[in-house]
């Protein structure tokens, strides 16, 4: 019962970082505070609960140690919260959720549960394929209450709600969880007080103003949920719909408050897939900021068709000094192919302009190997990055990320998916990993889109303009961070095999 000595759930982030990132990870990407895992745990705080937080990215265990330290802990349930550092990256984590369960499972018989995206995405595969005890479809919060109170023995396993489970050697589902509709009230703030906040680092571009002030981070979410289609995106797997809801600028600027005055945090990043959206939501918890004085230096989402001049200086006022603007494609044709949005190459152009001219640095992100795009489209959207020369550039693959409609379509067509077939496995999922295995096109192979990103990613951090534009607004020491990250050129198996 809550209350008990016993620690009723751990919540725990597997280590994936050096199988995702390969060489960037020791360096130049980020360790992000467990988002999902702190608000779980302050969730079940509050109701009496023991709980704790293992998150072996910080700690820089490995899968053996993670086990070993689950092992140790005894708890009632081990929650594996399986998300990434962006809204599609759960599906990559899934190889170090996995091995480090299957360690566990060697010597112990505590129950597991399976959180995030990718298995709220895949709930019936990841009972049948992994191994973990249960699998949670939708947000958490509830079924891991339920669950726990289940294995307390206050409770029937068939009254969990959102839990996937097997008996007598069959699967069950059970109903739906209710999706939290007072994210304020329910989910009220992370339980930031069972991690080590010193353990944590921001992406090196957040802190190109400053290279030595990456640990004092933390990632806050004010949002829950798109209320965009674009099929590309599994960001409403766990959420249902596409609906977005908010928290309170009140409860975020409670949170801020907590993290800048207990913990020392100045730079936050805003993990939700569009923070610049709703008015209210955006100009009430800026204010909220600005009246404090806080130096902060905070990052968000947003998109072409959603940045208002109204934003901007509010924006730059309260601390957002980057914004990541999701450009995908310099083709409306190829754009429109994933519902990504009605905006003309000019709305482009100048929406980058206005969020620079109000001092805010863009983060731009591209795809390539969208299902229309040939090899003159990518070059076209290449030579619009370079064109545009911004602070920074996010180069991606298309990828049908389980729970995106893209997968859906991927899986009728019969299209190479990295779990079918020879191919790798989750670990495909992911952009910088050895195995990575892109969707092919029409007229272009995985292996001709991948390489083609590769090549567009040193071609633009290496281009003597932005090296000149990075040194006079920032310094030549960012300068030289980043032709040591640009040494670090990706391994592919693609490529390895054909040496």
């Amino acid at each position: 019962m809550p209350g008990s000595s016993k620690l009723d759930a751990l919540f725990v982030t597997p280590p994936s970082r050096v199988q995702v990132y390969q060489g960037l990870h020791s360096e130049f990407a980020a360790i992000e505070p467990p988002v999902w895992s702190g608000l779980m745990a302050e969730f079940m705080g509050r109701r009496g609960f023991e709980v704790a937080i293992l998150d072996a990215e910080a700690e820089g265990l490995t899968h053996e140690q993670t086990a070993e330290e689950i092992a140790r802990r005894e708890p009632r349930l081990a929650v594996f919260s399986i998300y990434g550092q962006q809204p599609s990256a759960s599906t990559q984590c899934m190889p170090g959720a996995a091995k480090t369960c299957r360690a566990l499972n060697d010597n112990s018989d505590i129950p597991t549960l399976a959180l995030g995206t990718h298995p709220s995405a895949l709930p019936k595969r990841t009972l049948e394929e992994e191994p973990f005890t249960y699998v949670c479809e939708g947000e958490g919060p509830y079924t891991v209450l339920g669950l726990t109170e289940h294995l307390q023995g206050n409770a029937h396993i068939d009254r969990v709600p959102g839990l996937w489970y097997r008996d007598d050697g069959s699967i069950h589902r059970n109903l739906p969880a209710t999706k939290i509709r007072d994210l304020s009230e329910e989910l009220p703030r992370q339980a930031w007080q069972l991690l080590d906040m010193s353990k944590y680092r921001a992406h090196n571009w957040h802190c190109f103003h400053d290279l030595s002030s990456r640990e004092r981070y933390a990632s806050l979410q004010t949002s829950l949920g798109c209320p965009y289609k674009c099929s590309f995106c599994c960001i409403n797997a766990p959420f249902g719909g596409n609906g977005i809801r908010f928290w309170s600028p009140e409860n975020i600027i409670g949170q801020i408050d907590e993290l800048v005055r207990g913990y020392g945090v100045k730079n936050i990043k805003i993990p939700d897939e569009m923070f610049v959206l709703n008015k209210r939501h955006v100009m009430g918890l800026c204010d909220l900021i600005m009246e404090r004085g806080y130096d902060l230096n905070i990052w968000a989402y947003a998109r072409i068709d959603t940045v208002q001049d109204q934003f901007l200086d509010k924006l730059k006022g309260a601390g957002f000094n980057w914004l990541g603007l999701g450009i995908e494609s310099a083709s409306s044709y190829v754009r429109d192919g994933v519902t990504k949005g009605n905006f003309a190459d000019a709305d482009i152009e100048t929406t980058v302009k206005r969020i620079r001219d109000a001092g805010i640095n863009v983060g731009a992100n591209y795809i390539f190997g969208l299902p229309d795009d040939t090899f003159e489209s990518m070059q076209e959207t290449l030579d619009m990055a370079m064109g545009f020369n911004t602070e920074w550039a996010n180069f991606y693959c298309a990828m049908a990320y389980p729970g995106s409609e893209l997968h859906g379509l991927a899986s009728q067509n019969g299209w190479a998916l990295p779990e079918n077939g020879d191919g790798p496995g989750w670990i495909g999922y992911s952009q910088h990993a050895y195995d990575c295995l892109p969707l092919p096109t029409d007229s272009l192979s995985a292996q001709e889109v991948l390489d083609f990103r590769d090549n567009a990613f040193n071609a633009y951090f290496r281009n003597p303009e932005y090296l000149s534009m990075i040194g006079q607004k920032f310094s030549l020491e960012v300068v030289e961070h980043i032709g040591r990250m640009t040494s670090h050129n990706l391994n592919r198996r693609h490529r390895a095999e054909a040496a």
